[in-house]
């Protein structure tokens, strides 16, 4: 049997590459991950494997006529049209849970580095003011709140590090988490309203998906209930904060400061306020992208395409809907 035609809109690690190849499938690359570049290529694929540079529009899909699959290396799908590819029965899937871990840690060095005020302490004894420790700047997170607006994979996981290393109080919002599932935390986790959760936390950490829904959650109203000492960090979507409110808060001292790894518009424009401000730190979308995660995602994509061409149904299945139509009645559940 001849194997599937993988598009590669952007490289992908040798460890997938390899998995692809030996299941008889023919990774094709696109010399750039363009619209311009990557539309010419699709009508002749099979499967395409997507980390974040392209977003597959509803046009780009319909361009792809024997497409069966779309393969995120990462855990969101906001960079894929999942309605047009169900509408065409086109298996999507993505990486959930597999950059827990990487993202947790990330969340947690900001936090550290935010309270500690590690980035100013290195300025100063760099410029020579190593008298700036008598200012007693840092602050400790033993015994302080943690607010967690999302309760899933990451939140969940970020809650049992800092209440187990750090003794934090740990307050989460998260009004889609099953009620079996919130009596699991109840001896440690408070579950709370969104007003609540920022007026009472010290750190706020934010791990919802971006949708309609949640796009610019955080706004002006929820920065303004915060504490003025207390610190933001967002590693989920740029787009469920509102930036502009954000600068100001940061600006006019109404938050204490902010890490950020993701943004409205990315890269991160030269002349973002963002970038003048002292009191955020901002990172390049790489909260996953560790040695180490960069290949379990490609892995992990790589096998769902396997899995599909092999005749087994893949995990972390987007629109399982398209599972029942004719198409793909036939997959075997043997994964």
């Amino acid at each position: 049997m001849c194997g599937w035609r993988v598009l590669l809109p952007q490289p992908i690690e040798g460890e997938a590459l390899k998995l692809l190849q030996g299941a008889g499938c023919l990774p094709v690359e696109a010399p750039d991950p363009s619209v311009e570049a990557v539309r010419p290529l699709l009508g002749d694929v099979e499967a395409v494997i997507l980390r974040t540079g392209l977003k597959l529009t509803r046009e780009l899909i319909e361009h792809a006529g024997k497409l069966c699959i779309i393969a995120r290396t990462g855990g969101g799908l906001d960079n894929v049209d999942v309605k047009a590819a169900t509408e065409q029965d086109i298996v999507v899937t993505s990486n959930v849970g597999v950059n827990t871990g990487s993202v947790v840690e990330h969340a947690l060095a900001l936090m550290l580095a935010l309270a500690k005020h590690l980035f100013l302490m290195d300025r100063s004894v760099r410029g020579g003011d190593f008298s700036v420790r008598y200012q007693n700047l840092p602050r400790d997170l033993r015994g302080k709140t943690l607010g967690l607006m999302g309760f899933g994979r990451i939140g969940s996981a970020l809650a049992e590090v800092c209440h187990g290393s750090f003794g934090m109080k740990i307050l989460a919002h998260d009004p889609l988490l099953p009620s079996h599932l919130r009596e699991c935390y109840a001896s440690w986790v408070t579950f709370v309203d969104r007003k609540t959760l920022f007026q009472q936390s010290d750190v706020v950490s934010i791990h919802v998906p971006l949708s309609e829904q949640t796009r610019h959650c955080v706004g002006r109203e929820e920065l303004g209930w915060m504490k003025r000492d207390a610190i933001l960090i967002n590693t989920a979507r740029g787009a469920v904060l509102d930036e502009e409110a954000l600068v100001d808060a940061l600006r006019e001292g109404r938050i204490a400061g902010a890490g950020l790894d993701v943004f409205e518009e990315e890269p991160l424009s030269p002349d973002s306020p963002l970038l003048g401000l002292e009191n955020v730190i901002v990172t390049p979308h790489c909260a996953a992208l560790t040695r180490e995660c960069v290949v379990r995602m490609a892995v992990e994509a790589a096998q769902c395409v396997v899995d599909l061409f092999q005749g087994r149904r893949p995990r972390n299945v987007a629109n399982p809907q398209v599972l029942k139509t004719e198409r793909w009645r036939h997959l075997r559940e043997d994964i």
